[in-house]
């Protein structure tokens, strides 16, 4: 009997050295779903594209990297009206920074 999945898998393939195929013992269309979608999300933009982001995130405080993740998180490209937002980023940005010096 397959056992159900903890609350936090996000359904993606076992990070072990697992020596059968490469879904694990789950089921290869949800091996493949998951595998197309992160293709899909993490394609490098153009190179247009990559510029205006770069621009859009500088003028708001915030890295390349934290901008486009807010993009593919939450599919919310951020405004200069959205200070909660950002500054919530920023917070974020000092806790990881102290919580790698400890």
């Amino acid at each position: 009997m397959a056992r159900n999945p903890k609350r936090s898998h996000n359904g993606g393939p076992p990070l072990d050295d697992y020596k059968g195929p490469p879904w694990g013992k789950g089921d290869p269309y949800i091996f493949l779903a998951w595998q197309a979608a992160h293709a899909k999300a993490w394609k490098p933009p153009s190179r247009e594209i990559m510029l205006l982001r770069m621009e859009k995130a500088e003028r708001l405080g915030l890295t390349y990297e934290e901008y486009t993740l807010e993009i593919l998180e939450r599919g919310l490209h951020l405004q200069p009206k959205d200070t909660d937002r950002i500054a919530a980023i920023k917070a974020g940005r000092k806790r990881r920074r102290a919580s790698r010096l400890d």
